[in-house]
């Protein structure tokens, strides 16, 4: 079996408990409203404008033998670069001032798995920041199109609101064969466990900022309506 594969496998059941979140449940059923999907986005900006600098931090902390891999996170920064910018733009599509939102603070979730993610890269190994590369991008595949679709039937929005949403799905495959392939280089199975590991937590931590929008919208009263 490939890394790639055991990664899947052993993290299913927390894949599945995110997936089990009642604003995704909410959606699928056509059960979502403006404020549902742009709370979701404040929040995706909040830990999105943190993917480059984290990247950046994983390519310093490789070791030379890592350098192929080096390489790869030099990739990845070169095409994440601007997505949170990308966000805010889908943001004002909405309606509701991005400037506001640049400037907000982020949930106590987002926190929490942004402050993981550093804590991982900084003090743990910077590999287990592929953990949550395997949540953010698959999820982003699964889930996306199917959720940019229903979002913009039931709420009759413009194509311009899902720039985020349409570039992380479908048009995004190529995203997940070049992290299958990277994944699959790495043999050491103390780094196949830390990777393995932070998904786990990963998923866990992704999950909680859904759940968190469907406990409270998450959109302070200024943001309303530019």
């Amino acid at each position: 079996m490939t890394f790639f594969k055991a990664l899947v496998d052993e993290t299913e059941p927390q894949r599945q408990e995110m997936l089990s979140a009642q604003i995704i449940e909410r959606c699928f059923k056509g059960e979502i409203d403006l404020d549902d999907y742009v709370a979701f986005l404040v929040q995706a900006y909040h830990h999105v404008k943190h993917t480059v600098p984290l990247l950046m931090s994983v390519g310093a902390r490789l070791p030379a033998e890592k350098e192929w891999l080096r390489t790869a996170v030099a990739q990845y920064i070169e095409e994440e670069l601007g997505h949170q910018e990308w966000i805010l733009n889908d943001i004002a599509a909405c309606g509701y001032d991005k400037e506001a939102v640049r400037l907000s603070a982020p949930s106590p979730a987002t926190e929490l798995m942004v402050a993981y993610a550093y804590d991982m890269v900084q003090r743990v190994n910077p590999l287990g920041f592929f953990g949550m590369v395997h949540v953010l991008e698959g999820t982003s595949i699964n889930l996306a199109d199917k959720v940019a679709g229903t979002v913009k039937t039931t709420l009759g929005l413009s194509q311009n609101a899902f720039t985020y949403l349409i570039s992380h799905g479908s048009l995004d495959q190529d995203h997940v064969v070049f992290f299958e392939k990277l994944m699959n280089r790495i043999t050491d199975k103390d780094e196949q466990a830390v990777i393995i590991h932070a998904c786990k937590i990963f998923y866990q931590l992704y999950g909680g900022i859904f759940r968190t929008l469907s406990s409270e919208h998450n959109i302070p009263l200024q943001l309303k309506r530019a």
